[in-house]
């Protein structure tokens, strides 16, 4: 059991962040930017060419990651394989001893640097978590065959309380419990009230099974950034955040007292206590931790 999974399970607050591997080849600049969080963060997400922008392939840059001692977290996506490479991908990387995975659909090429590339989507973010299951649980390939000696991993998925309509993406997210997933992880959350809503709503949709919740926080370095993010499908940044911004004399730091607000808000309104109290009908649907997004990456 990988280091993320027994905190989670014991229901301890954990606090996660982001690297994106660089966009070349130096094995130095994943250690450089993984020690950086080194004894911050309980784990890090090691991306897939995020924002369908090449970058080096997340399994070896994991690799890289714990090397410099930090526990990673594989990004795998469906936009770039089907299911034959992504469950070779899967036993490869568990034969290298990485065990936790985050599985995603993936943005769209057009979106990224090879706009003509092919978007695969053989499997779509709940495919993932049942070919993950698959091979996990019942030690079977989607095909149907037997896998001899099953990979072991801690089973991660994606959820976006502000997608609209809220019921389709609570739809979508009950589903990938259901279909066993261990953890989420959500899209960065600006609006405390109505992911509030969503958790609540999450908690009264689920069924028996336990997941961790693991909240995203962006934070945002520019105004350029902060209204590129408002543009995204998915994501609820008000107008008020850019604006408070573009007053301020330095945004970044601005960004990170509005983090430490949205944090200080969280513990007032009791969020984190009211969505891991127990039910008196059964165990906890979830709990909640945090995850820091986009925090460590430079140009190399």
């Amino acid at each position: 059991m990988s280091n993320l999974a027994a905190l989670l399970r014991q229901g301890e607050f954990v606090v996660t962040a982001e690297l994106n591997p660089p966009k070349s080849a130096s094995g130095t600049a994943v250690k450089r930017r993984a020690g950086i969080l080194k004894g911050t963060v309980d784990a890090v997400n090691v991306t897939d060419s995020n924002r369908s922008v090449v970058a080096m392939a997340a399994i070896p840059a994991a690799v890289l990651v714990r090397e410099a001692g930090v526990e990673p977290i594989v990004q795998i996506t469906g936009r770039d394989r089907n299911r034959i490479a992504l469950q070779a991908d899967l036993l490869g990387a568990a034969a290298l001893g990485l065990a936790n995975f985050l599985f995603m659909s993936g943005d769209d090429p057009k979106h990224g640097n090879h706009p003509d590339a092919v978007h695969v989507k053989d499997l779509d973010g709940v495919g993932l978590v049942k070919m993950a299951v698959t091979m996990r649980d019942d030690h079977k390939f989607l095909s149907g065959d037997d896998i001899k000696q099953a990979p072991e991993y801690f089973i991660g998925a994606t959820a976006s309380p502000f997608a609209k309509p809220m019921s389709a993406d609570l739809e979508k997210t009950v589903e990938k419990i259901n279909s066993g997933a261990d953890f989420l992880q959500t899209q960065p959350v600006f609006d405390l009230a109505t992911f509030s809503q969503w958790l609540a709503e999450l908690r009264r949709m689920g069924g028996g099974r336990q997941a961790s919740v693991i909240a995203g926080v962006l934070i945002l370095r520019s105004v350029e950034q902060a209204e590129r993010v408002a543009r995204v499908p998915g994501v609820a940044l008000g107008q008020e955040m850019v604006d408070r911004l573009k007053k301020a004399p330095d945004a970044e730091q601005e960004a990170s007292r509005s983090a430490s607000r949205w944090r200080s808000r969280c513990v007032r309104s009791q969020v984190f206590t009211a969505c891991t109290s127990t039910r008196s009908n059964g165990p906890k649907p979830f709990r909640l931790s945090l995850r820091l997004r986009a925090c460590c990456h430079d140009r190399s």
